[in-house]
């Protein structure tokens, strides 16, 4: 599957739908972004089930500065509408993997819990 350009205007919709959301934040001028841009896209085609999206954060300033993006590349998960994951760097292939996996194995009802107390 493609990624999907986010965008000011299409962030919630995409964000709040079922199941897992990895975004991007990205730039053109950064080098860690290129290097990690292809590893982001072999696991969008890897995973047909999770939406892939991808932050422009010249070109969407308001995202970045709405979920405190302060270096890039930063990925997020989100999984059911909830931010899950958040970190910044260039992830390795298998890390990001492994982020996949713990984000698929998260008990929902458990992390709603959680962020209710």
């Amino acid at each position: 599957m493609a990624t999907v350009t986010l965008t000011a205007e299409n962030f919630d919709q995409v964000a709040q739908a079922d199941g897992i959301v990895l975004v991007d934040f990205w730039a053109e001028w950064c080098g860690p972004c290129k290097r990690f841009a292809p590893v982001f896209e072999r696991s969008a085609n890897k995973h047909q089930d999770i939406v892939f999206g991808k932050v422009d954060t010249d070109a969407e300033p308001e995202l970045s500065q709405r979920f405190g993006i302060r270096s890039i590349p930063t990925l997020m998960a989100i999984r059911d509408g909830m931010i899950v994951f958040a970190e910044p760097g260039a992830l390795p292939e298998s890390v990001l993997e492994n982020v996949i996996e713990q984000v698929r194995g998260l008990d929902m009802d458990d992390v709603r819990r959680r962020a209710e107390s």
